[in-house]
């Protein structure tokens, strides 16, 4: 079989530069993409050597090691022990996912037990027939741009269940716990008070509340309007807030004023009078991980104030 030593190089650095790059993104870092290309290119020298009176060691665990240090150094540098071994990990770590990725759709793809030896056979000491090589080729372009997906979906899971706290809003005797999300981009404030507004969603307990709390949430229209009147001690509680969304003309949000909010954070605990909570209907997560939307001012414990974290 007719073994064509330059595409097979140019496949591995194009390979090499990938995994670098996807090793890059674990690692939060921007690299020129000179330093990706030197470190792909001392990666596919690997293949070179295969060809050379050397060729033994080119397979050799120790071999492929010492070509995965200099593919990191000339990549990312030397910025110290933790980060190498850092890097070092993140290179391995998109191996292996795309590695897993391709021998795991080969072997969905085939049937009989003998699929997962074939594909084995066809990327060990030969270099692959070209149905092989075309399934690598385009295999692993997809495999790269999925584990870049999932990376980045992982990522955002991480820095969304970092943002998650508990909440507990006391109100008229009754106590109410939600789990919340700390959103930066809630920058809503009652304008005449300066309180900050989070939402709740009480689809989920909605016949737990008192009938007062029933009708703000399920006809907030109709109380703004008067047309559903509150008894007094709650009444006094009622708050109307305007708000603006993009595209749209300005709206009104009803609120109402708690005795107490409590939000739980990383084992401190931020107690405040000072802030409005809107109930809903409205669902706030699409997957179920929060039901309330809390102000990032209310974690300072008042407004414009010192926090009161205890």
């Amino acid at each position: 079989m007719a073994v064509y030593l330059d595409v097979i190089w140019a496949l591995n650095l194009l390979f090499d530069c990938l995994l670098l790059s996807l090793a890059a993104i674990m690692l939060k870092r921007a690299v020129p993409p000179w330093r990706i290309a030197a470190g792909g290119f001392i990666g596919s020298l690997i293949i070179l050597l295969h060809f050379t009176p050397l060729g033994f060691y080119s397979g050799h665990p120790l071999s492929k090691l010492l070509f995965s240090v200099l593919m990191v150094l000339s990549s990312f540098g030397f910025k110290g022990v933790k980060f190498f071994f850092s890097a070092l990990a993140a290179l391995y770590l998109s191996t292996f996912l795309i590695g897993g990725a391709l021998f795991g759709a080969h072997y969905f793809l085939q049937t009989g037990g003998a699929s997962s030896r074939a594909f084995l056979a066809s990327i060990s000491p030969g270099f692959g027939d070209p149905v092989s090589w075309a399934f690598v080729l385009i295999g692993f372009p997809l495999a790269w741009h999925f584990s870049k997906n999932r990376l980045g979906a992982l990522e955002m899971a991480k820095i969304k269940y970092a943002q998650l706290v508990k909440v507990q809003i006391a109100i008229n005797g009754e106590s109410f716990s939600f789990t919340g999300l700390v959103d930066s981009g809630n920058q809503l404030y009652d304008p005449l008070s300066r309180l900050p507004v989070m939402f709740a969603s009480v689809k989920k307990c909605i016949a737990a509340l008192p009938p007062a709390l029933q009708a703000a949430s399920t006809e907030p229209e109709a109380v703004m309007q008067g047309g559903n009147l509150l008894d007094a001690d709650w009444a006094h509680r009622i708050r109307i807030v305007p708000y603006s969304v993009i595209g749209q003309e300005n709206k009104l949000v009803l609120a109402i004023k708690p005795d107490m909010v409590e939000i739980t954070q990383g084992g401190q605990t931020f107690r405040t009078n000072k802030a409005l909570v809107s109930f809903t209907l409205q669902e706030l997560s699409s997957d179920g991980s929060f039901e309330c939307i809390v102000h990032p001012k209310m974690l300072t414990g008042a407004p414009g104030g010192p926090g009161m974290a205890s």
